[in-house]
């Protein structure tokens, strides 16, 4: 396909208004419309439809129909935009650690780092609930957004673990990341897995999640969850047409779930 056709189809897609610069501003202002307009979803996976390392079949998805994905999808299409726009990217691993503490296999998750003048930034449009800005790879700083308080604590020359403030004195690891650059067919082993082993939480249950200015919502098979600033509303979801449903209101995503 053209360049310009990808890149100014993209940018509709995301409701970004004018052609961006490869500079801070427009990556801070790219990630936060990304987040805002693409879900975080594994709808493909409870469809039985194999989800690909496929750069045309990420933008046939996301972009022409209005899909979202998981982070394989998000992240590896995002880097494709950003190296169109003229950003110097790589695309690396990063190991999840579980709520038990205990962390994920390598290419357990798909993130990316930009390189700038001023330093590197880890940028996700992948990972659920997260920052709505990139990271400055810079260890110990804390780093202020709308969505929490992050920091970055080095390992080693290579290795750093991202964590977000849960309390005054407590920080919870999200993920640890290797500045190592990766191939995008590297994932591809830990990317079936994700679809098909029954111990990945992708194959538990169908999930369909996206960010707002003030909150989030979030559908899963038995939830539909609006947070609003301090307010929730839990509604529970009690056939698969309700599903359907609700997916279709908060989503714009029509797809053959059927009993």
């Amino acid at each position: 396909m053209p360049d310009d056709v990808f890149l100014n189809k993209y940018l509709g897609r995301i409701q970004y208004p004018v052609i961006p610069k490869n500079d801070l501003v427009s990556l801070f202002r790219l990630q936060r419309q990304h987040l805002l307009s693409v879900p975080f979803e594994n709808l493909d996976i409870h469809l039985h439809k194999p989800i690909h390392l496929n750069l045309d079949d990420f933008y046939d998805k996301i972009v022409l129909r209005k899909r979202g994905g998981f982070c394989y999808e998000l992240n590896g299409l995002f880097n494709a935009l950003l190296e169109e726009i003229g950003f110097k990217t790589n695309i690396i691993s990063a190991r999840v650690f579980q709520n038990n503490g205990e962390i994920g296999d390598e290419f357990d998750h798909l993130c990316i780092i930009v390189f700038l003048d001023n330093g590197k930034w880890l940028v996700d449009v992948g990972f659920g609930e997260f920052s709505f800005s990139p990271l400055r790879i810079e260890a110990g700083t804390h780093q202020h957004d709308s969505r929490g308080v992050f920091r970055i604590v080095t390992q080693d020359e290579t290795n750093a673990v991202v964590q977000k403030q849960i309390s005054a004195s407590e920080w919870k690891s999200e993920y640890r990341f290797s500045i190592f650059p990766r191939h995008l067919s590297a994932f591809s082993a830990r990317c079936v897995y994700q679809q098909t082993s029954p111990e990945s939480h992708f194959t538990q249950n169908k999930l369909c999640s996206l960010p707002t200015e003030t909150g989030r919502i979030t559908l899963t098979d038995t939830v539909l969850k609006i947070v609003n600033g301090d307010a929730v509303v839990e509604t529970e979801i009690s056939d698969l047409n309700q599903f359907n449903n609700n997916l279709k209101k908060y989503f714009a995503i029509e797809l053959p779930f059927s009993t």
